[in-house]
């Protein structure tokens, strides 16, 4: 089994992240006009009058006039965070809020965090039922075993929506699902197959709980806990669940259970499981060691026992992880389109056999993106990615239908194609754009200079790279001022991180030569070129990616846009046949659009404003999407006419004529490109949905809306990228912090020119 890069950070960066801007990690935003006297009146006294009369005469109004029909609570004592234990409701906040950012994040659910500080289950159990009218649906976290038994099965009871521990069915269903793939793979038949699971907790329960149902014989199955094999007749350490999960049998340590087993499910502790029981089990023996944050038994100790094995973690830096995120988002999201009332074994089943059968399928562009390779099913790749983008077309529809078929959904859907396509239209298609940059760079890393790298960001960033298993950072630097800045600021300057003087550096020679023959007849003359070279960090660090020496540069920490990009010509040409443009993301209300040119060429007549377009489509590509372009003016289809509009109007002529392989339209007013239902009015429109790249009719229309965006609109801004020149270099803007000059690292070493 490969191992992938182990991304961490420090203590010091986690706190900043929490805290920095407006402390944790969620906000309220207002989903109708809140401008007008009017709209106050609509929204509150006296027009909310009407919802609420609605809504007391028929409950399920509720879900049409309110937010309960998208809306998760997230609910935790904190009794059992993570791997933390028991530390309290309020530490546990952090991990909630954590939580409903997953659930916005892929599955487009609104969710609220509440902590609720008492260890009493009657307490608690009280405590969500007076509360839980207002929500969709409950999913129950970090409590400890066995009140969570307790405190589930008691609000299932009570309550009409469904309540789900994700702890222990999470990850049930989605180790379930590896398990379905691994079976298969490996010729067993579910009927004779014998599962020794370590851990007696809630997941543990849960995960051969809903082995029973999917098929294994009960006494198939050994739990074990930390006095042992559960067996028939014991009465040390026992409760009413582990007691449902006793066997007969003679085995009474793991190691004995362990002896011809087929699977092992892990759900305990570092170091539980030795390879001598690894070498005792069964031909191709199937390991999930699930344990978090260090598994039962490592992948390397176990391959060096057995080449046959087929294994999964819960870790991220191995392949087949067993991630919750897989699961709960989606499972909800099904859950809530129906309506259900609850969240049956049915469900779970069907949610485990639409992932296990994903994992089946070629895997598209996207996802192939991200990890620099095409997952092939096999012993590597049993069960799907958290950033697969079918994830969201599969997994609700499979729960919506089981919830239908069994009586439980009080909406059922009536075409199911039709929601597919809806939950796709949901799916914000680009968000997890610098995730698939990161995932590839620990696949390949690069080596990076950093050009200012006497300034404290610059450096707390060059760690933060390196850190997180992007690659080597080249500060670029007097090293006596580098070391003192580190010292100062507590930047811990280890392996991975290389200081290069400039002045000093033994490849000044060739880096002069190189230069002087670029620019010999623009008027430098040799000495000129030896002070650049020797004093300017920009020119510097430029030349070590022109001649091989870095894979890739960042800059402009200290210096304008258009300064530091003036440092970068001198040295670097456009790719042959391309055009240097900027390119931004912007990211708002779960939209993300690519926006050109928004740094280079101020006024574009039409043919450039073609090449802009050609140029933005082919980032669109490299980041594995497909692009539908909008050529904006402030005209849509001829009117109102203007200068501009006729360049844009000639543009897209050009495109016509050069048979592009991507979608396009113009001119059109944004508001167009972006909204379907105004794009209406225009049937012979050729863009198939909404645009996600916009070309400007002119640079400062560029920067001007995307500067307005983020500052007003609260919209997230990446960018601008630099786009077509022929090595990858990018610039941050003056005074970027650590964190946005290591995703600007990171774009420049994933070269978005490709």
């Amino acid at each position: 089994m490969s191992k992938r890069p182990r991304p961490t950070f420090t203590e010091q960066e986690a706190l900043l992240f929490h805290s920095s801007g407006r402390p944790g990690k969620l906000e309220i935003v207002a989903t109708k006009p809140m401008a007008t006297q009017r709209d106050l009146s609509l929204a509150y006294s006296p027009g909310v009058a009407v919802p609420v009369l609605a809504i007391a005469d028929d409950p399920q109004k509720a879900y049409d006039l309110t937010t309960k029909g998208n809306f998760v609570a997230v609910i935790t004592n904190g009794t059992a965070i993570l791997g933390l234990g028991n530390r309290g409701a309020l530490a546990a906040k952090p991990v909630m809020e954590g939580k409903s950012v997953l659930f916005k994040r892929f599955a487009d659910i609104d969710s609220i965090d509440l902590e609720v500080s008492t260890e009493d289950p009657d307490e608690f159990i009280n405590c969500v039922k007076f509360l839980g009218a207002g929500w969709g649906g409950i999913n129950l976290e970090d409590i400890k075993a066995p009140e969570c038994f307790i405190i589930e099965q008691k609000l299932r009871e009570l309550m009409d929506i469904p309540v789900f521990h994700d702890d222990q069915h999470g990850t049930a269903i989605i180790s379930a699902a590896g398990l379905i793939n691994a079976l298969e793979m490996t010729g067993r038949d579910i009927k004779s197959t014998k599962l020794v699971c370590n851990g007696a907790g809630a997941a543990g329960i849960a995960c051969l709980e809903l082995l029973r149902a999917i098929g294994f014989p009960p006494n198939n199955l050994i739990l074990c806990d930390t006095k042992g094999v559960i067996y028939k007749g014991r009465t040390d350490g026992m409760n009413q669940w582990k007691s449902g999960y006793a066997v007969e049998t003679e085995a009474r340590t793991l190691e004995d259970a362990l002896k011809g087993a087929d699977v092992f499910y892990g759900l305990s502790a570092k170091g539980a499981v030795t390879k001598e029981m690894v070498k005792s089990m069964a031909a191709k023996p199937i390991i999930f060691a699930m344990a978090n944050p260090d598994p039962e038994i490592t992948a390397e100790e176990v391959a060096e026992v057995r080449d046959d094995a087929i294994m999964a973690t819960g870790r991220s830096d191995y392949p087949n992880q067993i991630n919750n995120v897989l699961g709960f988002p989606f499972i909800f999201r099904g859950a809530l389109d129906v309506r259900a009332s609850t969240i049956n074994m049915e469900m779970k089943i069907a949610a485990a056999r639409a992932l296990a059968e994903l994992a089946r399928e070629d895997v598209p562009d996207e996802v192939a993106a991200t990890y620099g390779t095409r997952l092939k099913f096999g012993p590597e790749y049993i069960i799907p990615t958290p950033f697969d983008p079918r994830l969201m077309s599969s997994i609700p529809p499979a729960v919506a239908q089981a919830a239908m078929d069994t009586g439980v959904a009080r909406k059922p859907i009536e075409d199911m194609e039709a929601y597919k396509h809806q939950l796709n239209a949901r799916r914000d298609p680009i968000a997890g754009t610098l995730q698939q940059v990161y995932t590839k760079l620990r696949r390949s890393p690069k080596r990076v200079a950093f050009a200012e790298g006497e300034e404290e960001q610059v450096i707390r960033a060059a760690a933060s790279f390196v850190a997180q298993g992007l690659g080597t950072a080249l500060l670029v630097g007097r090293e006596d001022r580098v070391k003192a800045t580190a010292t100062e600021a507590g930047i811990e300057l280890g392996d991975g991180i290389e200081i290069i003087n400039a002045r000093l550096s033994n490849r000044n020679g060739v880096y002069i030569n190189y230069l002087y023959e670029r620019l010999q007849r623009h008027g430098f003359l040799l000495r000129d070129v030896q002070r650049l070279v020797n004093t300017d960090r920009n020119h510097f660090a430029s030349l070590m990616v022109a001649n091989g020496d870095a894979d890739a540069m960042v800059t402009g920490v200290t210096r304008n846009f258009s300064v530091a990009l003036e440092d970068v010509r001198r040295v670097i040409d456009p790719k042959p046949g391309h055009r240097v443009i900027g390119v931004s993301l912007v990211v708002a209300r779960g939209r993300t659009v690519l926006v050109a040119d928004t740094a280079i060429t101020e006024l574009p007549t039409g043919e450039e404003l073609a090449e802009i377009a050609i140029e933005a489509a082919g980032v669109a590509k490299r980041f594995g999407y497909v692009p539908r372009v909008g050529m904006l003016a402030f005209s849509t289809f001829g009117h109102p006419a203007g200068e501009r509009s006729e360049k844009v109007i000639e543009a897209v002529k050009i495109l016509d004529q050069r048979r592009v392989d991507f979608e396009y339209e113009g001119d059109m007013a944004a508001d167009v490109a972006l909204n379907p239902d105004l794009a209406a009015a225009y049937p012979f429109n050729r863009l198939s949905g909404p645009a996600n790249v916009l070309v400007m009719p002119a640079f400062h229309s560029a920067s001007i809306s995307t500067k307005m965006l983020q500052e007003l609109g609260g919209a997230t801004v990446i960018g601008p990228l630099l786009v077509g020149l022929d090595r990858p270099v990018q610039l941050v803007q003056l005074g970027a912090k650590d964190t946005q000059i290591v995703n600007m690292a990171a774009l420049a070493a994933f070269n978005v020119s490709g």
